[in-house]
């Protein structure tokens, strides 16, 4: 319960609490969110990519397709909303979130963070040897692996402002956390179809890597709502998704969005059962103290 000036109660929501951690951004900032309008500006923006994708061919890495960096859109868009609704303050409250570690109260959540990627691939790579499929050894650079994670930490870093920064607080007020996480994965997962096309994939591979990008935007709504709505610690997920693709065998060339999907789901699944879809940040089974 909470009480109001006048002296009378009224329930306290799980999202008011989640507001009270976003702590320094204007309370007007939060309430005028439009994230329609930002999904419709980042399609917009990425239109350019699209076309330069398919005209040149061109991939930055392999299979990365130069549509690919249209990673930046989502945080074009939620700067410019933003700056309308709240000016400069809001420009600069969005930017300072990139590095808002600190809202990281728990350090054991930077444990699932970094690691959930690597431990699904590592099944994702398991599962293919032991179904008798050729997959070559990993070989992996430390230096290549730090140049990998400072570019894709760039490119995380433009879709997270938007995605995180911007659009999942307004959806989970309205439709609470696991509605929001699937519907946000759906629009994600969209969000990449020209990009994935213009890669050659075909039409199975996609499906397949949609399960397991909705899926995953789901383990990353988990964590944004059990580290204090970090964006930072959704950039660092991010960043190991792509990071942790690029170094299966051969240039993720080996890849296979059916095992990864599948292991990806049955996570997220767990997740699910644990704790309570409204907020993902109430464990169901916790011991509760009298």
């Amino acid at each position: 319960m909470a009480t109001r000036r006048d002296g009378s109660d009224y329930l306290r929501s799980p999202f008011h609490a989640g507001r009270a951690v976003l702590g320094a951004i204007p309370a007007l900032l939060v309430m005028k969110k439009s994230p329609l309008t930002f999904f419709l500006l980042a399609f917009a923006f990425a239109i350019p990519f699209w076309l330069t994708g398919a005209v040149t061919g061109l991939e930055p890495l392999p299979g990365l397709p130069v549509a690919a960096l249209a990673a930046v859109c989502p945080m074009l868009a939620a700067m410019i909303l933003v700056y309308r609704e709240n000016k400069n303050a809001g420009l600069a409250t969005l930017l300072k979130r990139s590095f808002d570690f600190k809202r990281i109260k728990a350090k054991i959540w930077y444990v699932p963070t970094l690691l959930i990627m690597p431990v699904v691939m590592a099944l994702s790579f398991g599962v293919l040897r032991l179904s008798g499929t050729h997959v070559p050894t990993p070989q992996i650079g430390v230096l290549s692996a730090l140049i990998l994670c400072a570019v894709f930490f760039i490119g995380a870093l433009g879709e997270e402002l938007g995605w995180s920064g911007y659009a999942i607080d307004p959806m989970q007020e309205r439709w609470g956390a696991l509605q929001a996480s699937i519907v946000l994965g759906l629009i994600w997962a969209l969000y990449h179809y020209i990009p994935l096309a213009q890669a050659h994939r075909s039409v199975s591979w996609i499906a397949w890597w949609t399960l397991g990008t909705v899926a995953l935007r789901l383990v990353m709504v988990w964590l944004y709502n059990n580290t204090g709505k970090s964006v930072f610690a959704m950039v660092l997920f991010h960043m190991m998704i792509n990071v942790t693709w690029q170094l299966f065998p051969v240039n993720g060339s080996y890849y296979d969005p059916r095992s990864t999907g599948l292991i990806a789901a049955a996570v997220s699944t767990i997740i699910v059962v644990g704790w309570e879809s409204r907020t993902l940040a109430r464990y169901r089974y916790a011991i509760r103290r009298r």
